[in-house]
């Protein structure tokens, strides 16, 4: 998601004002390079060290027993289809982090969790609860959409729409699925990247955490639950805050974040086959931001600038299961609020946003002879926008899907389509299909491909920017790879290549570029690029035996701008690094249950700027982890972050925290 940026004080004219927020806003990140090389390889060596540290010298070949419970929650995800499906028999690849590895992370910086996904980086302005872009293969933050609890969270609201990952922590979240890849025909509209899954805590206790560390830093988190055969309910809620860091680089002062949240979900089950469910969310933030300040508003740096953020989601549903059909229907809201302050001018917000998109759903699987099944559904959407310089401007989206699936004990295929109906720009029409195959026992080829689409936003369409003449923008991807094993088995290994061609991509031009210098002086949204992005990832795992764990992910991407007659043709994609890898262990020692663990995160060079002219190098991240049991239900927790104190940014010009200690305490009964 690309938000409006955060001008410093006022402009010298009121449209000056807008267009600069305008262009900026709707500025295409597009930037990679090459492996840096020596000096990466360097820093790896000193990170290997404190992994090692973490590693027992010896290990025999046992497999690590696993519950019925989270042998499922690893092995089941409904991501793919829309329904329930094993992760070992879908053609698409998924990734699942389960309550037990997010925990082990430690902290409320989710994107330390997501950085384990091959294909996934992102970039921030500024600290930890700053605007936060996820990508995936390269695909624009925007173009992947997210799903907490079931419902879409992008922000209707904002230029470009998509998710704000600085707004949601791990506190809560039971599991996170991701699938890679465009799969815009179980989705719809914004799964060109892929899709990101979270869903909150069910379960029967209670819980809580609290963790204090560098810059203030403070978390607390509690939940509880409780189920019987008549149903279940559980709740959430949590604070978080820090005085961080400056937002900009070059600045001294620190910009803190602030948040509470609430959230929870409940089933009540009518009959066997039939239940009532529910799930809710709210969070409250405040950001520091840093901005264009006087005399001239031209220079980035420090000023007293903040933005408040209101989230409010929630669905209501039924949910029937047989061994026939399946069925999920239900209605959902996600209502969001963003404003902007300057204290320099008083305590009225300069400007804000209103987004509000209400959605009707119905999905299912239909069981059907020889080993056969219909997945389906149908949804419609009402989505709404405001804004201090915008009047109120709604639309409608109506869909309906269909994927036929077949499946054997070595074999699964999958085919299907889907139809979407905009009341602003039309009909599009979306396919895909996907397979797998077992080769040998563990190990499986698995290819897919998939199209996806995004429709444009209310704000590319109609704001004083609009272009009512936008089409979605499209994608076709393609990957096949080889599986051996599953995530958190004895050992797992995959490989993947994947490509995915871009086109209609939506970019903010100038009046002259299309001659609309008469109704848009300032500019408008008009479909104007292409682009490519290929590679491969490479996972891999094992699992020696009951105390010991070790994962590592790879991507390699080449992501690029390929639009005829631009001037940028052939360039790298902004922000786009080519080389990306997470190695983590975590180590259970014989000594009263301490765990140990460590995380390095190394990424590559890459391009600020879509003229590939201004350079972001690259970096390596390592933290070490402790946790130890004080008894069966207490235990205390701690962790170095950036533990050789590393210089970086994963955004041109905007600041990040360097080494930081934290410790913390987490009860369960």
């Amino acid at each position: 998601m690309v938000v409006v940026p955060r001008p410093g004080g006022v402009y010298r004219a009121h449209a000056t004002r807008r267009a600069n927020l305008a262009q900026r806003s709707s500025r295409h990140e597009r930037q990679f390079r090459s492996w840096p090389g020596v000096r990466l390889v360097k820093k790896y060596l000193l990170s290997v060290s404190a992994l090692v540290l973490a590693i027992p010298a010896h290990a025999s070949a046992d497999d690590g027993a696993l519950t019925d419970d989270q042998r499922r929650a690893e092995t089941i995800t409904v991501i793919a289809t829309g329904s329930e499906a094993r992760v070992d028999q879908l053609g698409q690849p998924v990734t699942v982090i389960t309550a037990q590895e997010i925990q082990s992370i430690q902290g409320p910086d989710i994107t330390r969790v997501l950085e384990r996904v091959p294909g996934l980086t992102f970039t921030r302005n500024g600290g930890p609860g700053s605007f936060t872009g996820v990508r995936l293969r390269g695909a624009d933050a925007e173009q992947v959409l997210v799903l907490v609890d079931g419902v879409r969270v992008e922000d209707v609201s904002a230029p470009s729409g998509g998710f704000d990952f600085g707004t949601l922590t791990p506190g809560g979240i039971e599991r996170i699925d991701v699938l890679r890849g465009s799969n815009s025909v179980i989705w719809g509209s914004a799964a060109i990247g892929g899709v990101i899954a979270v869903q909150s805590r069910d379960f029967t206790g209670v819980e809580a955490s609290a963790e204090y560390g560098a810059n203030e830093s403070f978390t607390a988190d509690a939940a509880a639950g409780l189920s019987s055969d008549l149903g279940a309910l559980s709740i959430n809620g949590g604070y978080t805050r820090n005085d961080g860091i400056s937002a900009a680089a070059v600045g001294t002062e620190p910009d803190g974040f602030r948040q509470w949240r609430i959230g929870g979900r409940g089933r009540l089950n009518i009959t066997q086959d039939l239940a009532i469910v529910a799930t809710a969310r709210y969070a409250d933030s405040l950001t520091d931001i840093d901005g264009f300040g006087p005399p001239t508003y031209t220079v980035f740096g420090d000023t007293p600038e903040f933005q408040t953020t209101r989230q409010a989601s929630g669905r209501v549903g039924l949910r029937y299961s047989s061994d026939l059909l399946t069925l999920n229907t239900g209605i959902a809201l996600f209502d969001t609020k963003r404003e902007y302050f300057d204290p320099t001018f008083g305590t009225a917000p300069s400007f804000g946003y209103e987004g509000r998109s209400e959605r009707a759903d119905l999905t299912g699987r239909l069981n059907l002879p020889a080993s056969f099944t219909l997945d389906f559904g149908a949804d419609s959407e009402w989505t709404r926008f405001s804004s201090t310089f915008d009047a109120e401007a709604r639309a409608n989206l109506t869909s309906g899907h269909a994927m036929l699936g077949w499946t054997s004990d070595r074999a699964s295929l999958a085919a299907g389509f889907r139809v979407d109906d905009h009341s602003r720009f039309g009909t599009a029409w979306t396919f895909g299909a996907n397979g797998s195959f077992e080769l040998t026992e563990g190990l499986r080829l698995r290819a897919s491909y998939g199209e996806g689409f995004k429709a444009p936003t209310l704000y590319q369409l109609l704001s004083e920017y609009g272009n009512t003449a936008l089409i979605p923008e499209r994608s076709k991807s393609y990957d096949a790879g080889l599986e051996w094993g599953s995530r958190n088995g004895a050992l797992h290994a995959s490989a993947t290549v994947f490509r995915r061609d871009s086109r209609n991509l939506i970019a903010f031009v100038s009046c002259a570029s299309v001659n609309a210098c008469a109704t848009r002086p300032f500019g408008l949204y008009d479909n104007i690029g292409k682009a490519r992005a290929e590679g491969f990832e490479v996972e891999l795992g094992a699992r020696p035996n009951e105390t010991v764990q070790l994962r590592a992910a790879y991507t390699y991407l080449e992501a690029r701008n390929v639009t005829p007659g631009n001037a940028n043709n052939g360039r790298d994609l902004a922000r786009r690094p080519r080389h990306a890898l997470t190695v983590s262990s975590d180590w259970t020692t014989p000594l009263a249950g301490l765990t140990l663990g460590a995380d390095l995160r190394m990424v590559g060079d890459s391009f600020e700027n879509a003229s590939n002219s201004r350079r972001l190098d690259g970096y390596a991240l390592t933290t070490l982890r402790a946790s130890l049991p004080v008894t069966k239900a207490v235990e205390i927790y701690g962790r170095v972050e950036n533990l050789f104190d590393e210089g970086y940014q994963t955004a041109a010009g905007y600041g990040t925290w360097g080494r930081s200690a934290f410790i913390g305490i987490r009860a369960r009964y």
